[in-house]
């Protein structure tokens, strides 16, 4: 099972959770493949003269509960099993968090590190020609994703408004807030899981002032979770890690500090009054609660056993494998699944299409205060629906998507 491709894990999720809800071959079948995949080849005049042509894909899932969603990556391994992998991980995300929307998912086959500012603008704009007549505010809207930025969103945006030749800030988010970007934005991802984490705690009756955590990943999403764990609940950090390696100070590891010493010397190894761990180390170390926030298959059968965490929040995707799913389950430690911990960016998407479409702009309290209602409403269903079927979380946060795709797909006439 580990060493399944994205779409044949993605299929394999899927399955686990028809059998719990005994849905019928047809329901299965509809859900097992995109409703439409468009691969491109995008020609772009590179800074030396030469002219190279990349491929590019876009995958739309399922448009059953609205227009699709999904963002963009730029990836030297990008591959269209993975684009469709995460085009139907999207279509699961949205439902679960009650948007009116589908799933998508986009990409690009390029190594962004070694193009200049000048060749990323003619990429993501021949992106965008290629893919316009698949793309709108009513029909697909994309957002940054791997190696993405606002900056490209912003391109994105202004070379199909250029095609359809008016404003459609709604065509794309994640754009920068002086062109329809939302307040609140940057660090969604990671204050959603903070609002998750607090519906697990009370659930498994931790008190999450008291509590230890170990941070994986020290990107976007960690840097956000180690600071917003001391100042939502005040609680300790004690073990971090990055690309590099980690860090261990019992007394806890203070935000600025480590942001500081990360930039300094372009690693979280070494910060003073710590001592060095390894990723290994950090996944097993004596913490309250873990939070994955780097790269997938972090846990698996091989080591799901020894986590000592009686909550795993993971804000990365797919950082535990369905192996390790079945270990944390039997050993009633509570794992908050991707598709719910790490939502809150597609939800404040969500958002900052809906401010670019009514025009009326939030201030962030109110982003985050819609934020906390929509993930603590989604959190309690996937309790809920984990105590009813007597399943593993990430089951029960599929039951309730997949039941939710249905029946949008019912009430169209597109399934009896």
């Amino acid at each position: 099972m580990e060493n399944l491709d994205p779409f044949d894990i993605a299929l394999e999720q899927l399955n686990k959770a028809a059998k719990v809800m005994k849905l019928d071959k047809a329901s299965i079948d509809v859900l097992s493949s995109p409703r439409e995949i468009l691969q491109v080849s995008i020609p772009v005049k590179m800074d030396n003269g030469t002219t190279e042509v990349f491929t590019g894909f876009r995958v739309h899932y399922n448009n059953a509960r609205g227009p699709m969603k999904g963002g963009i990556r730029y990836y030297i391994k990008e591959n269209l099993s993975e684009v469709k992998a995460l085009s139907a991980w999207m279509t699961w995300k949205t439902a679960l968090l009650g948007l009116p929307f589908g799933g998508a998912k986009g990409g690009i086959i390029c190594d962004p590190k070694k193009m200049s500012k000048m060749e990323l603008e003619r990429l993501s704009r021949g992106y965008i020609d290629a893919i316009a007549n698949f793309i709108g505010p009513e029909i697909d809207v994309p957002a940054p994703d791997v190696y993405t930025t606002p900056q490209i969103m912003g391109w994105m945006m202004d070379e199909y408004e250029k095609i359809v030749r008016h404003s459609a800030p709604g065509v794309i988010t994640g754009k920068p807030l002086t062109i329809g970007g939302s307040l609140g934005r940057g660090d969604a991802t990671a204050k959603g899981g903070m609002y998750v984490l607090r519906e697990g705690a009370k659930y498994k009756g931790i008190d999450l002032t008291k509590a230890k955590f170990a941070v994986q990943g020290f990107g976007n999403a960690g840097q956000f979770a180690v600071k917003f764990v001391k100042e939502m609940f005040g609680a300790k950090v004690v073990a971090v890690s990055d690309s590099s390696g980690g860090i261990y100070k019992e007394s806890g590891i203070d935000y600025a500090e480590l942001l500081a010493h990360k930039e300094k010397h372009g690693s979280v190894e070494n910060f003073p009054g710590s001592k060095n761990i390894s990723n290994e180390e950090l996944l097993e170390s004596d913490v309250d609660v873990l939070i994955p926030s780097a790269i997938e298959d972090q846990l698996t059968g091989a080591n799901a056993s020894k986590v000592k965490a009686k909550i795993v929040l993971e804000l990365a995707n797919g950082p535990s494998t369905p192996e390790a799913d079945e270990i944390f389950y039997k050993n009633n430690v509570l794992l908050l699944p991707d598709f719910l911990s790490n939502a809150g960016g597609v939800t404040v998407s969500y958002f900052e299409w809906v401010q670019n479409i009514t025009g009326d702009y939030w201030t962030e309290d109110v982003v985050y205060s819609k934020l906390d209602e929509k993930m603590t409403f989604a959190t309690k269903d996937v309790l809920a629906t984990h105590e009813k079927y007597q399943t593993d979380p990430r089951t029960a946060a599929y039951i309730i998507a997949i039941q939710r795709v249905l029946d949008a797909m019912k009430a169209r006439g597109l399934l009896n």
